[in-house]
């Protein structure tokens, strides 16, 4: 069985069968989706908990994505410290800063994602970390506030360097790829995939974005991550079934499952 550790599964693009598409993922094998609760941001930070309240197999996460820090008020971090003890959530994400798109202030996004961090560690949630051109600030911030690898976390959707891959590790967090592993150009994905120990790798689909081969192009869905599991156990040299069982095996001990 197979677990999808990052899903958007409260997107627009599932609004017309998204009962449809995690029946296709439980025909597929997958046991668990990690249901994303960002949303489009303040307003809809209860998504992925509505989404687990209705279907079976979903855990929720929740917090205010690195786009939308410029929106959150002290309101929103209140009702995200009430959120956390609903029983569907498992994590806190996703979280981090985003200088690729700067959609909020590069000051804003560091303070939202430090007094993020500090609510997490209240509540003694994993988080789950977005970082896009911003490797170094990120690193910062979770050296200064952060310094809990007994609870953990979760680099997700990996295409970072090698360097901070293993700076990763070591402060205790899990590291995740999704579809972007089959891409024929993402040759530094892979290698840094190749170099994850295999206790501390998951997978994922970021769904509905990234689509794996031989989907690409079209709406990604949790059911394919399939395919992400397919490439990764070639690239360890590895069965499929291993690789569904040990990523599993690593969600669980996350999240203290199972």
């Amino acid at each position: 069985m197979f677990i999808d550790s990052h899903a958007h599964l409260d997107s627009v693009d599932f609004d017309s069968d998204r009962g449809s598409v995690i029946e296709r993922a439980k025909a597929a094998g997958v046991s668990r989706v990690l249901a994303i609760g960002s949303g489009t941001g303040p307003g809809t930070l209860d998504c992925a908990i509505k989404l687990a309240e209705v279907f079976e197999g979903l855990d929720a996460s929740i917090g205010i994505h690195p786009h939308e820090a410029a929106l959150a008020t002290d309101d929103d971090f209140r009702l995200l410290a009430e959120l956390a003890e609903h029983p569907a959530v498992v994590a806190w994400g996703e979280i981090g800063l985003d200088f690729h798109y700067d959609y909020s202030p590069r000051d804003v996004q560091r303070e939202v994602f430090v007094r993020q961090l500090k609510l997490a560690i209240d509540r003694r949630l994993p988080i789950i970390i977005h970082t896009r051109d911003a490797e170094e600030e990120t690193l910062r911030v979770l050296e200064e506030y952060w310094g809990q690898p007994e609870i953990g976390g979760i680099l997700h959707c990996y295409s970072g360097s090698l360097e901070f891959a293993q700076v990763g590790l070591e402060m205790g967090f899990w590291i995740s790829f999704s579809g972007m592993l089959t891409f024929p150009k993402a040759r530094t994905v892979r290698d840094v995939a190749y170099r994850v120990p295999m206790d501390r790798l998951l997978i994922e689909t970021d769904a509905p974005f990234l689509a794996p081969v031989p989907h690409r192009g079209k709406r990604n869905e949790p059911a394919f991550v399939v395919e992400t599991a397919r490439a990764m156990a070639e690239l360890k040299g590895l069965s499929i079934e291993m690789i569904a069982r040990r990523t599993t095996e690593n969600y669980e001990q996350l999240f203290k499952q199972g």
